[in-house]
């Protein structure tokens, strides 16, 4: 029944993707209303289908259905819950499951906030890239991803279950999600970026419409991001979240532009300039989730989340050219009425800083994307296998990463067009002073080292800027002013600025060693006493964990150890962590003692600041909520304008075709202050 089920699902969802290409193609071109009325019901049918699939697999899954060939490589009747639903996204072919169920949700949210405006032409081009999206992927999933496969079950078969490393921590089932719904929720701005350019309506007013859908996606991807280096660091036992490793690398390449099109789109809103940039950045961001996605699941790379080689890579790449070059013919196609008169007027202005922040962001990407793809062009072309280290990316990054904390404490302070040295001087006296302050700070509890005391110098600095917008939001709003893009943007550069120095601090004072310890016999390391106290063996319903018992400094025990899974005697380490507001002390066995009184050789790895990591992610989060949600406005507050500015571009009314004077696409979208979540105002003009 699950196997039918599935094959029936992926054809319906197949069929109308494609029917929904077809309709919606025909129902704008002819303004023909029963056209879109059937585009209208291909919605229904394509997330029916991708509903259905993942039902069906789901329910395989945990019966235990192992006529499915895909849950007879991937499952086993000893996979505890939640890691048996999870097993949907452990490899190749429910991975693709899972982005469809995203994009098909995503594509009813879009449906339905547009449902009465299907006979735009603007919406009709964004549903028509958004089916083709989806047809490419139930392409996948009838073809080189099929997920349901019979599978012939010999007498008392039971699979082998997820790999050992996707079973060992609850974040298993949270990361890939969150993961995918920042990287398909990319696809509904990237769709009305294609509408928009199909008209020729290239105004603001597609901004403004998309510009909730985009934070909500740069938010996802954060948190998916942020929970994946925690998962990394509790699982993985090398003491590191961190590796700049190919798979990581995939996920941040569309976060930098992804922030960067935050950042350099609240100067379309407000002046009407730097529409190329945008379209591109935004169809960069799209294209690189496509890359992503080939370098994770195409078996190009041997990695814990690059699944086993198939036809699907050729077919991502081909995918991610026709994004590209479809979107470089329609810029180039509407050159004329890109162009905008306003330029910028001054270097040091608000529009001038963003472009500053965008730069470097842009050189970020580049930067990583080059040392990802180098080595996997070298061995493509000569068969050569190289490697880019950390060194490289480290070399590279903490610069951009230093010019962006500068950026971020200047940026919000700085007014439109142009500024005074005194009126500078007045903004940035108080955030000036904090970054002194923490500068002073970390060099008395013995902090060193040039490029870790700039972090923590520039980190209280920018931090001292977004306190002071927050204090300035509050002052003239009350608490509502917390609520808010400009506000949520300031909230979010404070979580940036606890990663920021938690990525310095813990970065530049690691300390690492192996203690062969002796029960009863302390050791010491990094102002630590640690004790073997004992061992421990557990039986679990999937695997047998055998623990050692440490004290840390009197308190615990703590209990690493390694798991031993019964297929095929697989050994993974579980590390254990001592987590405290200043520093993180995790152990990882490297060797159990073979028989009582043995010692046991353990690896120690202490690193400060490490948990203000998932701190400031989570305040990331939360910033990026108050974002999304709308400020109220004062009584008597005409539409258009909130918290006392307008959203209208600073454009002349002889602007090109599709400039400023264009409405807004959707008449009852509401508008905020003109500030994204990354560099806002907070108010100040």
């Amino acid at each position: 029944m699950n196997l039918a089920l599935g094959r029936a699902a992926i054809i319906l969802g197949f069929v109308a993707s494609s029917w929904g290409v077809i309709a919606m193609v025909v129902g704008t071109v002819r303004h023909n209303p029963t056209y879109l009325r059937i585009g209208k019901w291909c919605v229904g049918g394509t997330a029916l289908g991708a509903v259905l699939a993942v039902v069906a697999m789901e329910r395989a899954l945990l019966t235990d259905d192992f006529s499915i060939d895909y849950v007879a490589r991937n499952h086993s009747t000893a996979t505890p819950f939640p890691f048996d639903v999870a097993t949907l996204w452990a490899a190749l072919e429910g991975s693709i499951l899972l982005w469809l169920l995203v994009l098909a949700g995503f594509l009813v949210a879009t449906a339905r906030r547009f449902r009465n405006r299907f006979d735009d032409p603007m919406v009709g081009w964004a549903m028509v890239t958004m089916f083709v999206v989806c047809t490419f992927f139930f392409m996948l999933v009838l073809g080189p991803a099929n997920p349901f496969v019979p599978f012939d079950v010999p007498p008392d078969f039971d699979g082998p279950g997820p790999n050992p490393l996707l079973q060992e921590h609850i974040l298993m089932a949270f990361h890939p999600p969150m993961l995918y719904l920042g990287y398909v929720g990319f696809t509904v701005p990237f769709a009305f970026a294609i509408g928009a350019l199909a008209t020729g309506r290239l105004g603001e007013g597609w901004l403004l419409e998309t510009r909730r859908w985009t934070l909500v996606a740069w938010g996802c991807l954060t948190v998916g991001i942020v929970l994946g280096s925690w998962w990394a660091y509790e699982v993985l036992g090398w003491g590191g979240y961190w590796a700049w490793d190919p798979v990581e690398n995939a996920s941040l390449l569309p976060w930098l532009t992804g922030t960067a099109y935050l950042h350099s789109v609240v100067v379309q809103e407000r002046r009407g300039m730097l529409r190329v940039w945008n379209l591109s950045l935004l169809a960069a961001t799209f294209a690189l989730t496509i890359l992503g996605t080939f370098i994770t699941r195409s078996g190009v790379l041997e990695s814990v989340h690059a699944f086993t080689e198939s036809q699907i890579g050729p077919l991502l790449l081909g995918f991610f050219a026709l994004i590209v070059v479809s979107t470089v013919v329609l810029i180039a196609w509407r050159g004329d009425e890109l162009r905008t008169p306003a330029r910028i007027g001054a270097p040091m202005s608000r529009e001038g800083a963003f472009l500053a922040n965008n730069l470097v962001f842009a050189a970020f990407a580049f930067t990583v994307l080059l040392g990802t793809l180098f080595p996997l062009l070298v061995e493509a072309i000569g068969g050569d296998r190289i490697s880019v280290g950390s060194p490289f990316f480290n070399r590279m990054s903490i610069p951009l990463g230093l010019m962006l904390l500068f950026l971020m404490a200047v940026a919000p302070v700085l007014p439109w067009k142009r500024t005074s040295g005194e009126l500078l001087h007045h903004r940035l006296l108080w955030p000036a002073w904090v970054g002194t302050a923490a500068l002073v700070v970390a060099v008395a509890v013995g902090a060193r080292g040039l490029a870790p005391l700039l972090a923590f110098a520039l980190g209280g600095f920018a931090a001292g800027s977004a306190g002071r917008q927050l204090v300035l939001a509050i002052r003239r709003q009350g608490w509502r002013g917390l609520v808010g893009r400009s506000s949520g943007g300031m909230v979010v550069h404070l979580g940036v600025v606890m990663i920021a120095v938690a990525l310095a601090a813990s970065g530049s004072y690691l300390q690492q060693t192996e203690l062969r310890l002796l029960p009863d016999e302390p050791a010491q390391f990094a102002g630590s006493t640690f004790t073997l106290v004992g061992t421990d063996v557990e039986v679990l319903p999937n695997r047998r964990v055998q623990r050692v018992l440490i004290d840390i400094d009197g308190t615990g025990p703590w209990a690493p150890g390694v798991s031993v899974f019964p297929f095929g005697n697989q050994r993974i380490g579980t590390p254990s962590v001592q987590v405290t507001p200043t520093r993180d002390v995790a152990l990882s066995v490297l060797e159990l003692p073979s028989e009582p009184g043995d010692p046991a050789l353990v690896r120690v790895t202490v690193q400060p600041l490490i948990v203000w990591l998932w701190i400031g992610g989570g305040v990331m989060a939360l910033g990026t909520l108050m974002a999304v949600v709308p400020p109220r406005r004062r009584p008597g507050t005409p539409d258009g304008v909130a918290a006392g500015r307008s959203e209208q571009p600073e454009t002349p009314a002889a602007a090109p075709t599709g400039g400023a004077a264009e409405p807004a696409l959707g008449t009852d979208a509401p508008t905020e202050v003109g500030v994204s979540a990354g560099t806002g105002g907070g108010g100040e003009q």
